[in-house]
């Protein structure tokens, strides 16, 4: 049995400990209260990039200038809070629980919404940022707070057009992932971060019109093959959407519109096959991915290497053909033959 992948991101790495907590809770289904990944979240809090992000945090608990946060990008208050998320950051920790506070006293606009100007007005919310912020704070605890309910419900609004939504010519310009800095067309980008966004809430707490939401996502991702991704673009497909990273910013890509449709329920929808294959084929023969889109010298500190294989990439892909009902324990080999379609 070949298990290099999983025994790759189960080392232990004082450069990334984050990939070895999320192997042995999301890949290796390890307890919460499992002592060995509670002392794998200590190492994310001592080592690593999570401490060097929050050293560069205020007293105040922002990060490079009070306000709201959305500039300058990778390094303001909104972007340090989301990474820390995606970083597996101890939601009980005292500046992570500062950033969070911080961000919804200063970044929610009146409709209820994130906004991305300095101060925040509903003309500035934008489905990437809100699917951004909703995902990163429900991950570091912050799921019952009303603001975050009241978003959600506003991002739900915002895709279906439904109770009494008001959109502008910036920001969210309409329904159906409209969004002003595409044209005022659907937004692949930001369909697929408000749809990570709304996965991210529990089942329980999923309203008739979430659940519409999520349905409206679905149709419009699965309208196009994610390979070709011709979402509507005034210009060109941009080509980060063929390029494999993390953290992905506002950016998004093959990989994430198939985690989003595999978290739907559409793991074994043909429809999805080609994308499939393009992700199987970018693997290595040790079953690992590259980092491809980076955002080296842009955040606090760099995370991992662009062009080498990366153990968060990684952690991506076998997130989803886990989800997609592949037995990571089997060869990697194997593993394109397990998804649908895949060759006898």
């Amino acid at each position: 049995m070949d298990t290099a992948p999983l025994d790759w991101l189960l080392e232990k790495d004082a450069q990334l400990p984050s990939a070895r907590f999320f192997a042995l809770r999301d890949l290796m289904d390890v307890p919460a209260d499992d002592p060995e990944l509670l002392a794998a979240r200590d190492d994310i809090m001592r080592t690593g990039p999570v401490p060097a992000i929050l050293d560069a945090q205020s007293t105040e608990g922002y990060w490079v200038k009070p306000g709201g946060g959305y500039s300058p990008k990778y390094r303001a208050t909104t972007w340090s809070v989301v990474v820390l998320a995606e970083l597996g950051a101890d939601p009980g920790d005292a500046r992570v629980r500062r950033g969070c506070l911080y961000v919804l006293s200063h970044s929610i606009a009146s409709n209820a919404a994130f906004s991305c100007n300095s101060k925040p007005q509903s003309s500035g919310a934008l489905l990437c940022l809100n699917g951004n912020m909703l995902f990163a704070l429900r991950r570091l605890g912050y799921g019952a707070d009303e603001r975050v309910k009241a978003a959600t419900d506003w991002l739900a609004r915002a895709i279906i057009g439904e109770g009494g939504i008001r959109y502008f010519v910036s920001g969210t310009s309409g329904p159906g992932f409209a969004c002003s800095v595409n044209q005022g067309q659907p937004c692949g980008w930001g369909a697929n971060k408000a749809l990570k966004a709304l996965l991210a809430s529990p089942q329980k707490e999923r309203t008739p019109r979430i659940e519409r939401a999520l349905a409206a996502g679905a149709e419009f991702l699965l309208s196009r093959n994610p390979v070709e991704a011709d979402y509507p673009w005034t210009e060109r497909v941009s080509s980060t959407w063929f390029k494999l990273g993390f953290p992905l910013s506002y950016w998004s890509d093959v990989l994430e519109t198939v985690e989003n449709l595999v978290g739907m329920g559409y793991g074994r929808d043909q429809r999805l096959q080609a994308a499939m294959d393009w992700i199987m084929a970018k693997a290595d023969e040790k079953g690992r991915w590259r980092l491809q889109n980076s955002l080296s010298r842009k955040m606090w500190i760099d995370i991992e290497q662009q062009g080498r294989p990366s153990k968060m990439v990684t952690l991506r892909a076998l997130r989803m053909l886990k989800a997609a009902g592949i037995d990571l324990r089997s060869s990697p080999s194997n593993w394109a033959r397990a998804l649908p379609g895949g060759p006898s």
